[in-house]
């Protein structure tokens, strides 16, 4: 098995690949390229709700605002368009109560050509995280971006920012996050991984789109034209599937592979095989520089137990080897000293390897649950500078949380030939980044954090015995 067979699940070539930051953008280029489907819109997500409006101020005659009346109203209006919707089946339950959904769902359910389901075929414990949506298999959207409530904000995260509320009016917190476009070959692969889950769930093989149909949206201007694009999932150990890894490898990988620069923007950092990777870097005396963006604290009342406790123990242990000052972690707030919240899943090998996809640093994102996220390459294609745009792309999200201009990033990377000095430089009151620090723990959450009691590793350790786990059972082995 080739290193390429274990980081991916195959390359395929993207006529058009565009990176799309936050949901102000990814919602009004999804809206647009929803309208001109023709044949088939699939969508493939952790969550769906359909009463979230899109925020476009400019509506075509009788097209309706909000995301479930507007894939309706173009099944309607399309003859030959097929609507198919896959949720994970756990978390729907509860969105089965947010306001009219009940309704909207029994109204999809009547129409012929809409196919509504809820995909149960997962381990127990595990959740289907992936977030693709794939139209006339020409077009895909695959990144960390739900088509969902608390998603949409604008790159600036404004305080206060009317259009950041919930369907019933609620204001919800500032909201970092990060998808990709992406057209051609690369697009066809995606939706044969949509349609390959969509056979996993109801038993149903769907064809190919047959037919060349342009859908690549008017005014998306394309990060990368013509480039070779490396798909990795993780699939769960089950019965009658092969677990898939990949998600896992390319991590593993691609922190081998930086020689000056790992940025890293993850909702979690809580994977001891990513630490124990890093801990590798850390050891060399010129290994690179690992810079993590991640939220303040995990969202919810049970993700905070798990993950921020199994933080604080691994980069507490990190810290520890750190011995050249390479590492940082550090917390995005807005001009008003709100936390934003980190959604993203990006990471950045040097100005040579951009990924970015559904998978967090966490074991579930590893193992457990069903990730797929994208990455290019610039050494795929050593005739063509693609370095500066892969740079680019960092510096833009630097500058996006220091609220600096971009130009200033890039020359404060220059002069320091540094990340961790650059963003020291440059970090100031209001809109920032704020170094993480290490809460002090109680015997209770770092029992939690060292048992891995609440974010597994895969489906065979959610019943194994407390006595064989340990957050850092490998890490202390490296050290010795």
């Amino acid at each position: 098995m080739t290193d390429e067979d274990r980081t991916c699940w195959r390359v395929e070539r993207a006529d058009r690949m565009a990176v799309i930051v936050d949901a102000e953008d990814y919602f009004a280029v999804a809206r647009q390229a929803l309208l001109q489907a023709r044949q088939r819109i699939m969508l493939v997500g952790w969550d769906f709700d359909a009463r979230i409006d899109l925020h476009v101020a400019d509506r075509l005659p009788g097209e309706p605002a909000r995301i479930g009346d507007l894939l309706y109203w173009l099944v309607e209006r399309t003859p030959d368009l097929h609507l198919y919707l896959l949720r994970w089946d756990i978390g729907a339950l509860k969105g089965l109560f947010r306001g009219s959904t009940a309704f909207t769902i029994l109204k999809w359910t009547r129409h012929p050509r809409i196919h509504l389901k809820l995909d149960g075929h997962h381990p127990t414990g595990s959740s289907h995280h992936q977030k693709i949506v794939s139209i006339d298999d020409c077009l895909a959207f695959c990144g960390g971006i739900d088509m969902t409530g608390d998603r949409w904000d604008t790159r600036a995260h404004r305080d206060g920012d009317p259009g950041r509320s919930q369907p019933n009016g609620k204001p919800y917190k500032p909201w970092h996050d990060a998808t990709t476009a992406l057209s051609g070959p690369a697009a066809s692969a995606l939706a044969r991984s949509c349609r390959d889950r969509w056979d996993r769930a109801t038993g149903d093989t769907l064809a190919p789109v047959e037919g060349e149909v342009g859908c690549w949206p008017d005014g998306l201007v394309p990060t990368f034209e013509n480039v070779d694009v490396a798909i990795a999932r993780t699939h769960p150990e089950m019965a009658d599937q092969q677990p898939v890894y990949e998600v896992e490898a390319l991590f593993l990988a691609q922190i081998a592979a930086a020689t000056r620069f790992l940025y890293c923007e993850s909702q979690y950092f809580a994977s001891r095989r990513i630490a124990e990777a890093i801990a590798r870097r850390l050891d060399e005396a010129d290994g690179p520089e690992i810079v993590i963006i991640n939220p303040q604290t995990a969202q919810g009342w049970l993700e905070p137990l798990a993950m921020d406790t199994a933080r604080a123990r691994l980069v507490a242990a990190l810290r520890a080897r750190d011995r050249h000052g390479r590492f940082a972690i550090y917390h995005p707030f807005t001009t008003g000293g709100a936390p934003i919240y980190v959604h993203a899943k990006i990471t950045i090998v040097d100005d040579r390897q951009l990924r970015i996809g559904s998978a967090n640093m966490n074991n579930r994102s590893l193992r457990l649950d069903t990730e797929c996220d994208v990455s290019v390459d610039a050494a795929r294609h050593p005739e063509r500078e693609l370095g500066p745009i892969v740079a680019a792309i960092r510096d833009g999200l630097l500058a996006e949380h220091l609220d600096v201009p971009i130009a200033r990033i890039a020359a404060t990377i220059e002069e320091t030939g540094s990340l961790i000095r650059t963003i020291e430089q440059l970090r100031r009151h209001g809109c920032t980044l704020i170094p993480y620090e290490i809460p002090d723990l109680s015997t209770v959450e770092a029992w939690i954090a060292d048992n891995e009691v609440l974010d597994p590793e895969g489906p065979e350790e959610m019943f194994e015995p407390l006595a064989k786990r340990s957050l850092f059972r490998r890490l202390r082995k490296t050290e010795a």
